[in-house]
């Protein structure tokens, strides 16, 4: 029975919404985090009377057809890119953005990746870098003299050096946007990579030309909703064990034909 295998479809998918609203309420507390949804397709159909076809030799036509899918597939698990709450830190080398925006992070592949996870460190030669030590682009050297760092609106890096009484520039913070910043490819470590989907990064400074602004000693939540997520989790449980009851009925249907024989 053809219903056996379109339940199974919608069991098959409602098993990957509930694995994309697992991911996401698993990282709800990650830095710059941005959840997934789960978008569903109909598969093909199979036509047993065409719509507009002729009914009589006068010409009338039919009104409707008699059309039976066969079921449901993932169709796609765009991410949302809303901004995140911002959170105060008082950490001087946390920085979140606030608007459109990505950091640039070099990656040891040689790649170029971008995240809005802004929990800066200093390495051993005093770069900024991110949490896995990937060197934080433009190249930015904070001296282990450096005092009372801060990184204003627009990316500037200043700090007092020795017993300057006027800060030093350090360098500045640039940030990336993209065409279409939902086909960036997320590679793990709150990093994403740009791909064709995408398009190319497009540079520029922060709190200009429609990119966002930067605010130190703060840090960009994830923007996943708990209530919603629990709710799309109950929702996708019920649609999954109404999809199993179907699988029973249509067993108990085939079970009755066989005795009938």
């Amino acid at each position: 029975m053809k219903a056996l295998y379109t339940a199974s479809t919608g069991m098959a998918a409602q098993e990957r919404n509930v694995e994309v609203i697992s991911n996401n309420i698993a990282n709800m507390r990650t830095t710059g985090f941005k959840r997934q949804r789960a978008d569903f397709q109909d598969l093909l159909y199979q036509v047993y009377r065409r719509a507009g076809s002729q009914t009589s030799e006068s010409g009338t036509q039919l009104p409707t057809g008699v059309e039976v899918g066969s079921g449901v597939k993932l169709g796609a698990t765009p991410r949302i890119m809303s901004q995140g709450s911002v959170a105060p830190t008082q950490k001087e080398l946390d920085v979140a953005i606030r608007g459109e925006g990505f950091f640039s992070i070099s990656m040891p592949d040689g790649r170029t990746g971008y995240t809005r996870d802004g929990a800066f460190e200093r390495d051993s030669q005093g770069q900024l870098v991110t949490m896995e030590g990937y060197q934080v682009q433009p190249g930015i050297i904070i001296p282990a003299a450096a005092r009372s760092i801060s990184i204003s609106a627009d990316g500037q890096v200043e700090a007092f050096l020795d017993q300057a009484t006027s800060p030093t520039a350090l360098g500045q913070i640039q940030l990336s946007r993209f065409v279409n910043k939902a086909g960036l490819e997320a590679v793990g470590d709150n990093l994403f990579v740009e791909t064709a989907a995408s398009g190319s990064a497009q540079t520029g400074v922060a709190n200009t030309d429609g990119f966002g602004n930067l605010l130190q000693a703060a840090l960009e939540m994830a923007n996943v909703n708990a209530v919603t997520e629990i709710a799309d989790l109950i929702a996708a449980q019920r649609a999954y064990e109404m999809n199993a009851r179907v699988i029973s009925g249509a067993d108990e249907m085939l079970q009755a034909t066989a005795q009938l024989r």
